[in-house]
């Protein structure tokens, strides 16, 4: 399990008390003096070479497959978790047709709803959503609503409001019997909870990098199963061209794209100054590796809720709850506890009608007592 003492490789003062991941992760220290150097190397464009505009993607494509379990081949780099819900939204939309349905689960975030509410629209197929089950359920509602006419599945492995967990070795493995493509927005998961991609085998996965991933705004993944790497790329930049890498020979217009997921990649994915920030947190998230960060926040929240359940805050049943995310239901105004706590430089979020509790390895023992003592009343 990492050490307590991870706080020091964050730049969060002591009286602050930071439980709002889920919104937007604190960057590393070391990620910031990594996004430093890179903005100070384009004041010497002559000092880098070609093969410098690839190498941190191709960086990044090998720590993930690392972390995640899968090719680095798998990888596409994107700008944000909208953009690769949109590549997928792109690639299936031609396989649609009238009476059929896509699933979707109840509040999901917008950036996993309006590309297929288009595509939908636009084929001629219709809208399926799993209602919010009073039990905290999410997998039993999900297989629940699964028929033949469902050819797509664009849901979360935990809901962005609350924590509430999904099975997705139960759900995808419903889904190849179904012959539905499974589309996942792990954003609120990934680098954060354990992910068997072998076991799920998603067809699209994306995350966005700045919240579990540590990662600075402008940087996400997007994981493509092998059987989709040979479909139309969102857009056709240079970069993901075969030849790109002879920059005397870019006029010598070439179809192949370079191997892989990588036509998928954003234009200029491989120039972009973010990526070493990217780089950096990634790395660490290995040093620390997700199962240790996966216990040392599932101690965090349980903690957590085992002291203020008998305070009347209502929580979902440990199993169907995530670990790295607590959700607490109120009575009242939830944005007047918001207040409270923020007055006493405690953070959190509000998301649907939950209070969002979302730590990471920046928070300490004395965090954790200010938090539960303001959540007393005391």
């Amino acid at each position: 399990m990492p050490n307590p003492s991870c706080r020091t490789l964050f730049d969060i003062p002591d009286d602050v008390a930071y439980f709002n991941t889920a919104y937007n992760a604190p960057l590393l220290r070391a990620s910031r003096d990594a996004l430093v150097c890179a903005a100070g190397a384009k004041l010497r464009p002559w000092e880098r070479a070609p093969a410098d505009f690839f190498a941190d993607a191709e960086t990044l494509r090998g720590v993930s497959a690392t972390l995640f379990g899968t090719a680095a081949e798998n990888f596409a780099i994107v700008p944000a978790a909208s953009y690769g819900i949109s590549t997928a939204a792109r690639i299936l939309e031609p396989r649609l047709q009238a009476g059929d349905h896509i699933l979707l689960a109840a509040q999901e975030f917008p950036s996993n709803i309006f590309p297929w509410q288009r595509i939908a629209a636009e084929r001629g197929a219709a809208i399926r959503t799993a209602g919010r089950p009073a039990d905290g359920d999410w997998t039993r509602a999900v297989l629940a609503a699964l028929d033949p006419t469902v050819r797509i599945a664009a849901l979360s492995a935990c809901h962005w409001t609350d924590g509430a967990t999904f099975d997705l070795v139960a759900i995808g493995a419903a889904c190849r019997a179904n012959g539905t493509v499974l589309v996942l927005d792990v954003t609120q998961s990934l680098g954060a909870a354990p992910l068997d991609l072998a076991a799920v085998r998603p067809d699209f996965m994306v995350a966005a990098g700045y919240k579990w991933l540590l990662c600075p705004y402008g940087f996400s993944l997007l994981y493509v199963d092998p059987r989709w790497h040979d479909e139309r790329p969102l857009e056709e930049s240079w970069l993901a061209r075969s030849n790109a890498q002879d920059f005397a020979r870019l006029a010598d217009y070439c179809a192949e794209y370079r191997a892989g997921a990588r036509r998928y990649d954003v234009g200029e994915t491989c120039v972009t100054t973010v990526l070493p920030g990217a780089i950096a947190a990634l790395r660490q998230i290995e040093q620390w590796g997700i199962a240790g960060i996966a216990a040392r926040l599932g101690a965090i929240t349980d903690r957590i809720a085992a002291a203020v359940a008998p305070l009347g805050y209502e929580i979902l049943a440990p199993h169907f709850r995530s670990r790295h995310i607590l959700g607490l239901s109120v009575a009242g105004d939830p944005q007047d506890l918001i207040g409270l706590l923020r007055a006493r430089n405690i953070h959190v979020s509000q998301r649907g009608d939950a209070i969002r509790i979302a730590p990471h390895l920046h928070v300490t023992d004395a965090d954790v007592d200010r938090l539960i003592e303001a959540l007393a009343g005391d």
